[in-house]
């Protein structure tokens, strides 16, 4: 009986709020890092060098940075459905503006109100999705979500490319025609937001009192047997070594999606292609991605074991970046980049279902948001870093090296954490096989 509630509910939950968030996220992704496919035909458009874009790039995670926790503690106070509504409509907005950039001091200005507009957005999704899904099923979810990262490049790599060849349309640019269509979705989104999403489960009208009964007491349960390692106050989260070991740990993770993102276009058009090209051969890194991401998590949940399924894939991460920059052949350098986007997509989601687990309730909005925030300064790092080492070198191959260093740091990190705290849960394995065909019949 029990297992049929659990069935029923969680079934009507991941209907309803996970395609629409992964159809969220995809679109967030793709304003955050379709810069890069800009940078094709924008950096001489506007005279601007490497350092200059990685700059640029790197700046939406200054911002980005700073409002962070705020805006997390805003969605706390204002709820999820109208605070990820906003966020959603203002990003668009900034998204749209770059179109309009005519050089250095404009385009760095408006990667800084795009960080602001979009800071507290992933943070309140793992935060909303610690409100409504049980722990057991989590890493799923969460993959499922994620999964928008690798996703959002494997959709939105051919369309940049096609929209980036529409040079001239309107009188515009193709990096402005790609902008501007890119930033609509968002729009449309955050209304979309407004009208499903609901701030808790006593709110969700659409399940049945035996329903919203199960999960409240589930949900319940969990929090009353959490063993977190940061028990009180904001405060206690920045003086903490295991939250701040945590978010440099996110750094070197985060590094390889931003790497990736951001200079693979510029790396494939090394292999002697159109931008047309470009864009389906970006492509293939993101789906290996979005495949280990989905798969990687669910045999997690299935197994309940967390820590080898963080650390081997970041291994393969290493492995794949830092092996790419040693071969010369076209083919050989884009295996070994599927490798390492294999890896880093794989791992994202288990270091998501773990690090909330450090958490008290009282500052889990918070204490995800400043691990988020101060990782995702990877973003700002490593892209002016690459840009700086590109412009000396004439190679984006140093600035690769640099991101597996900062990557295999974070292998370190993660080994000694995940044993210091237990991450393995045990389900029970009737559980365990309902859990599993209840999110193989989901849409992600």
């Amino acid at each position: 009986m029990m297992l049929d509630i659990e069935a029923r509910t969680m079934r009507k939950i991941l209907r309803r709020f996970v395609p629409l968030l992964t159809l969220c996220f995809v679109v967030a992704f793709l304003d955050r890092v379709n810069v890069g496919f800009a940078a094709l035909t924008m950096n001489r458009d506007l005279g601007i060098s490497a350092s200059t874009f990685g700059l640029a790039a790197g700046l939406f995670f200054v911002s980005y940075f700073v409002c962070e926790v705020p805006s997390n503690m805003l969605l706390e106070r204002f709820g999820a459905r109208r605070w990820i509504a906003r966020i959603m409509f203002t990003w668009g907005l900034c998204s749209a503006a770059t179109a309009f950039v005519q050089g250095a001091p404009s385009f760095y200005a408006v990667r800084i109100l795009l960080g602001a507009a979009e800071a507290g957005f992933f943070p309140g999704i793992v935060f909303f999705l610690t409100l409504w899904v049980p722990a057991a099923y989590r890493a799923r979810v969460i993959g499922g979500f994620m999964a928008a990262m690798p996703i959002a490049s494997v959709v939105g790599s051919p369309l940049s490319g096609y929209l980036m060849s529409l040079d001239g349309l309107f009188g515009l640019a193709g990096w402005q025609v790609m902008f501007l269509v890119e930033a609509v979705p968002s729009l449309v989104l955050a209304v979309a937001v407004w009208k499903i999403l609901r701030d808790s489960p006593k709110q969700a009208e659409w399940l049945s009192d035996d329903e919203r009964n199960w999960l409240a007491s589930t949900l319940d349960a969990e929090r009353s047997a959490q063993t977190p390692v940061v028990k009180h106050g904001i405060l206690s989260l920045v003086a903490s070594p295991v939250v701040l070991f945590t978010a440099l740990a996110y750094f070197g993770v985060t590094g390889f999606n931003y790497g990736l993102s951001f200079f693979l276009p510029q790396i494939v058009k090394g292999f002697d292609l159109s931008i047309r090209q470009v864009g389906y051969v970006s492509a293939l890194p993101f789906l290996a991605g979005a495949i280990g991401m989905v798969l990687w998590s669910r045999h997690s949940d299935r197994t309940g074991e967390r820590r080898a399924h963080l650390l081997i894939p970041l291994v393969l991460a290493v492995a794949g970046l830092a092996g790419s920059t040693l071969v010369t052949a076209s083919t050989g350098k884009l295996f070994l980049l599927c490798i390492a986007s294999f890896g880093v997509f794989s791992a994202l989601p288990v270091f998501w279902t773990v690090a909330p687990r450090l958490l008290a309730p009282a500052t889990a909005a918070a204490g995800i948001a400043l691990i988020n925030s101060l990782g995702n300064l990877s973003g700002f790092v490593n892209p002016y870093a690459v840009g700086l080492l590109k412009d000396a070198t004439g190679r984006f191959d140093a600035g690769m090296q640099l991101i597996a260093v900062f990557g295999t740091l974070a292998i370190v990190i993660l080994f000694f954490i995940t044993r210091r705290n237990r991450v393995t849960e045990r389900p029970d394995h009737e559980e365990a096989q309902v859990r599993d065909s209840m999110i193989h019949t989901q849409p992600h």
